[in-house]
């Protein structure tokens, strides 16, 4: 623990009226950071703040965290607001501790399968969480415009008839809370009976179920048969399986344009061409040029 940068202790004073004490930063990204925090009257937080260039921030997670609470466990929003003449926001919500369900497989307390067992649930659960008519739905825009941008243009190509799927689902189909970003360190192991809470709801939004689902499925490394379906019968809830296995061909090749070079860079290229195998509908076959007779 160190002593709190200025804005983790602004969040704290101006949100909850009580001073920082120490701080110790768990993540940061280009437009948002965490911070386990021990405030001076005793109690400790987690307070994640944002940038405000942040599409999303502290106002929207908070509504997220809300939205999702009446299916799922999840930490309880202390505060939220603006912390900033120029607009930086700040989350604080309860520490529900050190134990993610990752650090739980890696020590060998849970085992791989009742940890997808586990998230499947969840993510049934989370799924069932009513969504008001005015929140609006993650376009799908927004799920491809990164890929877009890095993806080289054969493997943007090659994947095409997965897109394809993926853009004629019709847009009656429901709309379910989607997580966004599930994956077994996004799930906090806490209490004397090892409940299991979902976090982290930074890039949560009403979508389609699938693509959560397979968000998951890659994630968790479920890529053989026999892992897939122990999330999915989990899962319970029906889904479309051409619309599943297409979000698995997007998810993949995301994961492949942002893997460094090297050993995490073969890794998704492998995953790739397993599902290449698998699901040959969803790919374009590359064409040789041919020789001039």
């Amino acid at each position: 623990m160190t002593k709190p940068p200025a804005m983790v202790s602004r969040a704290c004073s101006t949100l909850l009226g009580t001073p920082a004490q120490t701080a110790e930063r768990l993540s940061a990204g280009s437009r948002t950071a965490v911070f386990r925090v021990g405030l001076r009257d005793g109690r400790g937080v987690i307070v994640k703040l944002y940038d405000r260039t942040a599409r999303r921030n502290a106002l929207t997670e908070a509504a997220a965290i809300r939205a999702a609470r009446v299916a799922v466990p999840v930490p309880h929003v202390l505060a939220c607001g603006t912390i900033s003449d120029q607009g930086a926001t700040a989350l604080i919500t309860s520490d529900l501790g050190t134990l993610t369900l990752g650090a739980a497989i890696r020590s060998g307390d849970i085992p791989h399968a009742q940890a997808l067992k586990d998230l499947g649930g969840l993510l049934a659960r989370l799924h069932q969480a009513p969504v008001e008519q005015a929140v609006p739905r993650r376009p799908f825009f927004d799920s491809v415009s990164s890929l877009a941008r890095r993806c080289p243009p054969d493997l943007l190509h090659r994947i095409g008839p997965a897109l394809a799927v993926i853009t004629s689902a019709p847009d009656r189909a429901p709309s379910v809370w989607c997580h966004g970003d599930i994956h077994f360190d996004n799930v906090v192991v806490s209490g004397p009976r090892g409940t299991c809470y979902l976090v982290d709801f930074t890039d949560a939004a009403p979508g389609r179920r699938e693509a959560d689902v397979a968000h998951a499925l890659v994630m968790t490394a479920a890529h053989t048969p026999w892992d897939r379906g122990t999330l999915l019968d989990a899962y319970t809830a029906p889904l479309d399986e051409s619309r599943l296995s297409a979000w698995l061909v997007l998810h993949t090749a995301r994961c492949w344009v942002h893997a460094t070079s090297g050993t995490s860079r073969r890794l998704w290229s492998d995953r790739l061409a397993d599902l290449s195998r698998q699901t040959p509908h969803l790919f374009r076959t590359t064409r040789r040029e041919g020789t001039p007779r």
